[in-house]
Order: structure tokens, then C-alpha cells, then sequence
């Protein structure tokens, strides 16, 4: 996920619209990361927050968090707000989200920040869906384009996590502190009963592990921040790129394990290239199916009418051929003697 700080003139939070993002301090509190993530900028409920994907790429909530901290301003718009969906799908381990502010009214011009709470059951323990509803109006009424957005998230609830321990003094990891009531507190970016769990976010794709906070070790086959890219063996041909382990996303026209298979049956003449089932798409001066309809004839007509002493070239180069004593582009001059 992409870290949305500029600098003051580009920042969203100074384009006088609206915008709503989770802070620095937030986001490296769970993902090791300091960065902070937009959910609207300018006025526009951004791209990835709409892919259907999205929330697959979302680590679970850990059982230390109890709750995420939101940023939002109108800038000099006015703007109206409805969460109309805050429930939890299974109230025997998470009650239903509560928000620090009305459910509804007007979003404050000036940044402001409000908190989401996940209030876990108190003894019970597991892992629980949760869903947020947020609607959005302009002055006019009219929903903004993206909203009522909704978003399926998932929470660790944990009973029996971090209890006393004598000893926790010597079993802290990674920087993490025993406070007076012998429980280890975690720095940014760890969680567990002795901090030595490490955060990503988004998670680690296609089985890698979060190795340190923000940092993913992937295996054999990928690559990437997140271990989303994946490394094929052998190039992927026609266009084609890798997108898992070994696999190719082939362009149109192209199919076969490394792309190196042709729709066309019959293959495109004259520099065309295959575009769809025996459909190609044809250089300038061809047309047909395979592109085996050419101007050529044409061409070497008008070659044939310049040519003011000479003939046109029967290679395809349309240039004149001059006769002998001429001599120019279009064998105008006579040679001199």
C-alpha cells in the first residue's frame, strides 16, 4: 500500500476537499510502518479501497489493538456522514464496533480524528468478522461516487493473552519492556504475550512470512514488498507477464504456459501481430484477417507515375530505378557529359 505523505502543496489534507486517512503513529502501531493510509483523498474514495480484492490483502486485526484511529476533514466543502452499518458477525467473541462520535452528522472542516473501538467479549477467545458501513453526501444531497462504502474486517480476540509472568523480564523480545505488573509491552510493529510476533500490513502474500515489521520473506517463486510478484523460470513470451510462480499473464491473442502459443491459426502476414482468435492487428498499409491485404501495388503505381526516366521498384522499396544517363529521386536529371 502506497505511504500517500507529500509535501504541503500536493498533501490532500491541504486541497480544501475532503479527505479521511489513519495516521502515522496508528499504522506503525500495527505494521512496524510509518506511513499513513488514505481511504479518500481530494474529494475521491481511492481505487484499491474499492477493489473486490482488497480486503483479502488485510491482516488480521492482532488482539492488542482495541481500536484504530481515523483522521477526516471536509476542507471547504460540506459534507454529510451516516455509518449505517457497525455489527459484528460473531458477538460471542466481538461486540459490534462502536465509533467516538454521532453516527451521523456533518464531517468538521478542520482535521479531526475519531476512533473506531472493537470491544472483545472478555472470555472468550478467537477470531471474529466485523463490518463497517460509512455513506457519504455532498451539500446536494447526492452519495459520494464510492460510498456507501463497506468494508469486512476480522479481529483476534484473545482471553488469556499477555498474563503475568514472573520471569517476563528475561523472555521480552525484540526491544519489548516488562512493566510492573510482569506483562511484556511490545514496541510498534510486535505483538504476543512476549512481543515476539512481527506485523505486516498489507500481509505477506503467497505464503511468505513476516519476518521483521513491514518486511516479508518470500519463498521460492516470488517476489515483491508483500510477496505479491511472482519469478518464472523461463521468459514469458509475446508480451506476456509473470504474475505468480512460473505463470504468465498472456496479452490478447497469446495463450500456453509461456505465452509462446498464437490464437491465429493462420499466422499474420506482412509485421502483423495476432490480437484475438485469428483476428491480427496489421501495419500501416495492410488490412484483412491476417493482414494479407496489402497497398503495395498501389504504392509502386505511384511510385511508377514520378519516375520521370526510370521505372519503380518491384521490391517493395517504391524507389525509382533511373535509366541510363538520368540520375535523381525521380531520375529528373540528366547525367552530364
Amino acid at each position: 500500500m502506497t505511504d500517500c505523505r507529500n509535501d504541503s502543496k500536493n498533501d490532500p489534507r491541504n486541497s480544501g476537499d475532503l479527505a479521511l486517512w489513519i495516521d502515522e503513529k496508528q499504522v506503525k502501531m500495527f505494521s512496524g510502518m510509518s506511513m499513513e493510509i488514505y481511504a479518500i483523498s481530494n474529494g475521491n474514495v481511492l481505487s484499491y479501497i474499492l477493489d473486490p480484492d482488497f480486503e483479502k490483502h488485510l491482516p488480521v486485526i492482532p488482539s492488542e489493538v482495541s481500536y484504530v484511529n481515523f483522521t477526516w476533514t471536509a476542507g471547504n466543502k460540506k459534507y454529510n456522514y451516516n455509518f449505517d452499518r457497525l455489527q459484528s458477525y460473531d458477538e460471542s467473541i466481538l461486540k459490534p464496533p462502536k465509533i467516538s462520535i454521532k453516527t451521523k452528522g456533518r464531517v468538521p472542516k478542520r482535521p479531526k480524528e475519531f476512533s473506531v473501538f472493537l470491544p472483545c467479549i472478555g472470555n472468550s477467545s478467537g477470531i471474529a468478522k466485523f463490518g463497517i458501513g460509512l455513506l457519504i453526501e455532498t451539500r446536494k444531497g447526492k452519495p459520494l461516487n464510492g460510498t456507501p462504502l463497506y468494508l469486512n474486517l476480522t479481529k483476534e480476540c484473545s482471553f488469556t493473552q499477555r498474563h503475568p509472568d514472573p520471569e517476563c523480564d528475561k523472555k521480552c523480545a525484540n526491544q519489548g519492556w516488562c512493566n510492573h505488573e510482569k506483562i511484556c509491552q511490545c514496541p510498534e510493529g510486535y505483538m504476543g504475550q512476549y512481543c515476539k510476533t512481527a506485523l505486516c500490513y498489507p500481509q505477506c502474500m503467497n505464503g511468505g512470512n513476516c519476518t521483521s515489521p513491514g518486511v516479508c520473506s518470500c519463498p521460492s517463486g516470488f517476489q515483491g514488498a508483500h510477496c505479491e510478484g511472482g519469478i518464472c523460470s523461463e521468459k514469458c513470451l509475446n508480451g506476456g507477464k509473470c504474475v505468480q510462480k512460473d505463470t504468465c499473464d498472456c496479452s490478447k491473442g497469446y495463450y500456453g504456459p509461456r505465452c509462446e502459443f498464437s490464437r491465429c491459426i493462420i499466422p499474420c502476414l506482412n509485421g502483423g501481430r495476432c490480437k484475438g482468435v485469428n483476428k491480427c492487428k496489421c501495419p500501416r498499409g495492410f488490412k484483412g484477417d491476417h493482414c494479407e491485404i496489402g497497398k503495395s501495388k498501389l504504392a509502386r503505381a505511384a511510385c511508377s507515375l514520378t519516375c520521370r526516366h526510370g521505372s519503380c521498384s518491384t521490391d517493395g522499396s517504391h524507389v525509382c530505378i533511373c535509366d541510363k544517363g538520368w540520375h535523381g529521386k525521380y531520375c529528373q536529371h540528366a547525367a552530364t557529359m
